[in-house]
């Protein structure tokens, strides 16, 4: 077929003069174009220099793609009436096709464009984008599909608000590395940013929030705005499809029109991150009017297909206590809160349908039941997106391990981003098919409009190349080559990327010194105590206890990366056998058995990978000192964040042994009461004593059970975080 595809080309636009035959061989060759395209093949010669007015022939009706062009290349452009004439031309094929794909052809004619569609032709102009390096093009033949259909981003725009020149600035982006999909999150807790006609107070009110130091964060889009970004989107082919919560995540609608709850009380807009439990009332048919009303709002200004509602993190607790609620239960024949809001979810799916739109929500819509025809994007690892494709559900993988960019790259690089596979081997080839696509999530709690650049770059770029060419066999140092060259468009273009991986790794070659080792070649290294003058060399010697350094890389005369937070500790247990006796969370493993004797401790970050964690069970660490030793004291780090169900042990005691077998308790350590405190801290847990001798010491930090009345997740699995157990 691709034999086919390329005789057409030469029948179109010529063959190769006997000057190019002279040349080298055409071969394949790595390409400089990200994503890769499917089939490329080219040669190292020079074959047409471009006009300083760029002349156009197009028999294809691309109008809108040859009009782009002015802007693309920076010179204008003339439209002319006959091939011979242009340095670009445009052709639409007859043949049945993907839509989206394309062939280019560049020779000493010209360029040849021939697509299906405006949309393929538009792809083939952002290869050409790409591959244009000054007014010399080099020879070139592409033959080029996407393997998805689905090639997203979710932007965030609710935690902060984003200008709507910011929003347009990130489709250009997208539609560079041929991404067709803006998730546009615009509903939230923190902030309410679409404009209603029928609900004013959802603006007024909910677009707005009073942060801890007493300042206003907020804005929003108006119908106008949005309108205007939908139709830009179009113009360059990317799907806008609306994220509207529910019945989650709906503090801010809730603190608008306080009857939308269960309670009806009055409420803020939420300055804290996390899940509350205060949601929609599912039982109340005036909030399910309420939403109908929104969604007919949404749908005259979105026309997606598909439309998101969210659907995750719904706490319960309000439902199980509201009368309308436990009524609707009764009446629909349910037989929980999760089938109520599976009932819910289903109402608005029909609503959609009935309006030709599809619903898609995230994994947990699949609790209780998932709607007849509804669509699933799984975050939660990729288990809600295979059941779903067993149900013969289409569905959209973003999961948490490959997909989302707010997470910092010491959780997720970009060689890991390049390692996602959407389609997980479980699935039949017949269920494959149900996987449509992936997205990149950027979530900005942590992330206003300045530092969505450094978490989205370089790291998109393995996303769109992953949902566009699909490599089965990756090699990620040739993809790791065309990053490096790509660097160079990214500065011209404004983007302040980020690092691509951690720039460092952190060695223990003995007791009390960490060797700092690079990850990226031509660093340039300084690190310091908080507060002290900084140091240059790769090697910190640290003193007994814990203690807090910072350590920066330079390349290419900017910082790579952001300042790295390095917590490391000296002491007598560094490196001794642990035995951990309830285990610990796959997700949080601190580095596995030897985690809480390796010298490191965790960060504010609690993804940094140097915490280990539980859920709902105590945790207890047996050390092995190897030899009778006095100790005098013990230093735990503890980590707590209320919204995110972690919180502090109830207690953490302490105990001695000199055979391991017989344990006598010597010490407890009390620890805070969380009373109402949600916010993110870590807590220091000590104790000194007068010196003993004993080989063996048992940490026991016992889990404070579920989380308590007052708290939004009520009755649910507390989490306990623990960071180095370090003994003196």
């Amino acid at each position: 077929m691709r034999l086919f595809w390329f005789v057409l080309v030469a029948l179109l636009v010529g063959c190769v003069p006997k000057e190019a035959s002279k040349n080298a061989m055409i071969k394949m060759a790595v390409p400089q174009l990200i994503p890769k395209p499917q089939s490329m093949e080219l040669s190292g010669q020079v074959a047409y220099v471009l006009s300083e007015e760029l002349t156009v022939f197009d028999e294809g009706g691309f109008e809108s793609e040859t009009e782009m062009l002015s802007a693309f290349f920076d010179r204008p452009i003339r439209k002319v009436e006959s091939p011979e004439e242009a340095d670009i031309r445009f052709q639409r094929s007859r043949w049945s096709r993907i839509p989206e794909a394309y062939l280019l052809n560049i020779d000493s004619s010209g360029v040849q464009i021939t697509a299906g569609s405006n949309h393929g032709a538009f792809n083939a102009v952002m290869t050409l984008v790409q591959w244009k390096k000054g007014d010399h093009l080099k020879h070139v033949t592409i033959d080029d599909e996407p393997s998805f259909r689905h090639r997203g981003m979710l932007l965030d725009c609710c935690r902060h608000f984003m200008e709507p020149e910011f929003v347009k600035r990130y489709i250009d982006l997208l539609a560079r590395y041929k991404m067709n999909v803006l998730h546009w999150h615009l509903t939230e807790d923190q902030g309410w940013r679409v404009e209603i006609d029928a609900y004013p107070k959802l603006t007024e009110v909910g677009a707005w929030r009073t942060e801890k130091d007493s300042s206003i964060h907020g804005g929003f889009y108006t119908k106008e705005e949005m309108r205007d970004i939908v139709a830009y989107a179009a113009a360059r082919h990317i799907k806008v499809i609306p994220e509207i919560e529910l019945p989650g995540h709906s503090s801010a609608a809730i603190a608008s029109y306080p009857w939308l709850s269960c309670t009806g009380e009055q409420i803020p807009v939420e300055n804290e991150w996390g899940v509350f439990k205060d949601i929609y009332c599912a039982g109340n048919d005036s909030t399910i009017a309420f939403l109908e009303t929104v969604l007919d709002e949404v749908l005259e200004i979105f026309p997606s297909d598909v439309i998101h509602i969210g659907g995750d993190e719904a706490p319960k607790t309000r439902w199980e206590q509201c009368e309308k609620c436990q009524r609707r239960i009764k009446e629909e024949g349910l037989h929980d809160e999760h089938e109520l809001q599976s009932w819910m979810i289903g109402h608005f799916a029909e609503f959609l349908d009935s309006r030709g739109r599809k619903l898609i929500g995230w994994d947990e819509i699949l609790e209780g039941g998932l709607p007849e025809g509804a669509m699933v994007q799984s975050w939660r690892g990729m288990e809600g997106g295979i059941t779903a494709a067993e149900m013969e559900r289409e569905v959209v993988m973003s999961p948490t391990s490959h997909a989302y960019f707010d997470y910092d790259v010491r959780s997720t690089d970009l060689e890991e981003v390049y390692s996602f596979d959407p389609i997980p081997e479980s699935l039949s080839a017949d269920q494959a098919k149900y996987i449509i696509g992936g997205e990149c999530n950027m979530w900005t709690e942590h992330a206003p409009q300045d530092k969505v650049d450094s978490k989205v770059f370089p790291r998109i770029l393995a996303m769109a190349e992953v949902l566009w060419a699909y490599p089965e066999e990756r090699n990620y140092q040739e993809f790791e080559r065309r990053v490096d060259r790509e660097y160079a468009a990214l500065d011209e273009l404004g983007v302040d990327y980020g690092a691509a991986t951690v720039p460092f790794e952190f060695a223990s070659a003995e007791p009390g010194k960490v060797s700092i080792v690079d990850r990226v070649s031509g660093l340039k290294v300084s690190w310091r105590t908080f507060g002290e003058a900084w140091q240059e060399g790769r090697e910190i010697k640290i003193p007994p206890g814990l203690h807090e350094y910072e350590v920066v890389g330079y390349k290419n005369g900017r910082v790579y990366g952001d300042t790295i937070e390095l917590n490391l500790a000296n002491h007598l247990a560094l490196g001794a056998p642990t035995k951990v006796i309830n285990g610990f969370s796959d997700w949080y493993t601190g580095g596995g058995d030897k985690a809480m004797t390796d010298g490191f401790s965790g960060s504010f970050d609690f993804r940094d990978g140097h915490w280990q964690a539980e859920q709902g069970v105590d945790m207890i660490y047996e050390i092995d000192l190897g030899e009778s030793t006095s100790i005098s004291s013990v230093q735990i780090p503890v980590y707590i964040y209320g919204n995110a169900w972690i919180f502090s042990p109830e207690y953490i005691d302490l105990w001695s042994s000199d055979d391991g077998l017989n344990w006598e308790k010597f010490a407890r350590i009390d620890m805070p009461s969380m009373s109402g405190n949600v916010e993110q801290r870590i807590v220091v847990a000590g104790k000194n004593w007068d010196e003993f001798t004993t080989r063996y010491v048992k940490v026991e930090a016992k889990n404070p059970g579920p989380c308590p009345e007052w708290h939004d997740a009520a009755g649910q699995p507390s989490w306990v975080f623990m960071s180095e157990i370090v003994i003196n």
